[in-house]
């Protein structure tokens, strides 16, 4: 675990930027702490979903006050935003339906990436930001993305869900 010398934030370990305040944690001013799994309170050992994205796996994308969830596969990458007829490039995944523009998000929002076992998240410079489990995003800077994760979307709040084929 690396402590922020700007804020005293514990953040968790492989982060270069601090989740509570955006400050580089590398230099001669942080310090290492090691934090095992074991070693956390037993109400905060269970809160992490599993970071594990299956090969045949939906998400599953909860997005509050909507009446459906919208399911996909992702690809290689996944972008969010909401559609714009006069643009060039348009969002793989529209957000206009919920409320997109009233909550700012932008045209061009956040993508998802996916490897081999994991998904990422990237802001992709928004007006408004993209926020996960309420630390906002630096943009162009990746973020390891777990089963149940909040993703804010300027204002518009969703739950993301890893569906594999047997649940």
């Amino acid at each position: 675990m690396k402590i922020c010398p700007n804020c005293a934030h514990r953040n968790r370990e492989g982060y270069f930027y601090c989740e509570e305040c955006g400050r580089l944690l590398t230099g001669k001013d942080t310090r290492a702490i090691k934090v095992e799994t074991k070693d956390l309170p037993k109400e905060m050992s269970g809160i992490f979903g599993t970071a594990h994205f299956e090969k045949d796996a939906t998400i599953v994308l909860m997005i509050r006050d909507a009446n459906q969830p919208v399911t996909f596969k992702p690809d290689r990458r996944v972008v969010f935003g909401r559609l714009d007829p006069t643009a060039l490039n348009k969002p793989d995944v529209d957000l206009t339906p919920y409320g997109a523009l009233e909550n700012g998000v932008s045209r061009i929002h956040c993508a998802i990436y996916r490897d081999d076992m994991t998904l990422t998240i990237i802001d992709l410079g928004s007006a408004n930001g993209t926020h996960l489990n309420g630390q906002r995003l630096i943009p162009e800077v990746p973020r390891v993305l777990r089963d149940g994760d909040e993703i804010q979307f300027g204002k518009l709040v969703a739950h993301l869900y890893f569906k594999t084929s047997g649940t």
